[in-house]
């Protein structure tokens, strides 16, 4: 088979940014949280921790945990049911988390998102700055949908895709999927005795996306379907991504040392992607720089307002531009952090003088380092 890959899989232990999703089958069992496997979660997000590795969980539950609090039936909930379960949940599954990393000393954040976030650039960016800021901090964020407001028209409606969506957001290069399933099979292990799993795949070809099932799970919501969806959006995004069955009580040890996932691998590094699709984007607007900022960009630099010259065009926050020299050379394609009336208002200016000019504490930068496809 074609896709399959003969290199190796990559190392969980080698992972510089790891995102890792946490099926609710795997959290939440039929007498509530399952304690043990979460504090053998938080031990080894620890010590990937320890080890230098930034990590994220996109973590499933919350209605699950809400539900029981509330007595409400087992099966498909009313949205307003649902929403409800959602805000109960939502709390005590931060709480469980915190409490579990608190012993190791790591702080953590809870992060709620809907696909609009994704979905409109604005929201887009500051998601991912909210996302590289905490981690910068030395924070696991704890990641899930918001339930409490999103409708069907703005759900990611599973946390599959969610977490692939986090993964290219905040620039990972690995993303885990613990489930109740230890990888991709060319059939559904469960029912056909013949099924053979595939440990690395290398791209995913229509006869790989025809492998996708239906849930299994009673509390699971996303099947191999909606995990080979997670797969595209994050082998494009530059992020390896693994299904690996999760319930060992040290599940992020266990990948690492070998146990049964399988592997699909990226297309290039995450943040060659992202440059890549940056620099894809059709400009809405342009700022021209001096030779001093050109050099400052040359040199890796974010974009500064001292150092424009000229704005023009009509754009948004968010919105990708061109950055032109001093000549009127295009030397860059970048996602901008102002809007067109306010760039114009600070161009020129020192960082430290936004507030005065705007009104209130903006970024420093006009265009970030990371959001700059030179």
């Amino acid at each position: 088979m074609a896709a399959l890959a003969s290199s190796p899989a990559p190392s969980l232990a080698k992972a510089r940014r790891l995102v890792v999703k946490i099926g609710s089958a795997l959290l939440v069992g039929p007498e509530g949280l399952r304690g043990d496997w979460l504090r053998g979660l938080c031990d080894d997000v620890a010590d990937w921790r320890a080890r230098g590795s930034d990590v994220v969980l996109v973590s499933s539950g919350s209605i699950a945990l809400g539900r029981r609090v509330l007595g409400l039936p087992a099966g498909a909930l009313p949205l307003e049911q649902a929403q409800a379960a959602a805000a109960v949940g939502q709390i005590r599954l931060a709480r469980a988390y915190e409490e579990a990393l608190a012993p190791h000393g790591v702080t953590t954040a809870q992060v709620l998102l809907t696909l609009e976030d994704s979905a409109d650039r604005r929201r887009y960016l500051n998601s991912r700055a909210t996302m590289q800021t905490l981690l910068g901090l030395g924070v696991v964020p704890i990641v899930n949908e918001n339930d409490t407001v999103a409708t069907d028209e703005i759900r990611f409606g599973d946390n599959d895709r969610l977490a692939a969506q986090i993964a290219v957001t905040a620039g990972a290069d690995q993303l885990l999927l613990l489930s109740d399933v230890d990888g991709l099979y060319t059939a559904n292990p469960k029912t056909d005795p013949a099924a053979v799993h595939l440990p690395v795949i290398e791209r995913l070809t229509p006869e790989i996306e025809a492998m996708g099932g239906d849930p299994v799970s009673g509390l699971s919501k996303g099947g191999m379907k909606t995990k080979l969806m997670a797969a595209r959006t994050a082998v494009a995004g530059g992020c390896a991504m693994a299904i690996a069955e999760g319930s060992v009580i040290r599940p992020l040890s266990a990948v690492a040392n070998g146990a049964r996932a399988s592997w699909f691998l990226p297309e290039g590094d995450p943040q060659v992607a992202r440059k890549r699709w940056i620099a894809g984007m059709k400009p809405r607007g342009t700022v021209m720089i001096d030779a001093g900022a050109v050099r400052a960009l040359q040199n890796g630099k974010s974009l500064l307002p001292a150092g424009v010259t000229q704005i023009s065009g009509d754009f948004g926050r968010g919105d990708p531009v061109a950055v032109t020299g001093p000549a009127g050379e295009t030397l860059a394609h970048g996602l901008i952090r102002y809007t067109a009336e306010e760039s114009r208002r600070i161009a020129g200016h020192q960082s430290a003088e936004i507030e005065r000019i705007l009104g209130y504490i903006g970024r420093a930068a006009l265009i970030h380092r990371d959001d700059l496809a030179i």
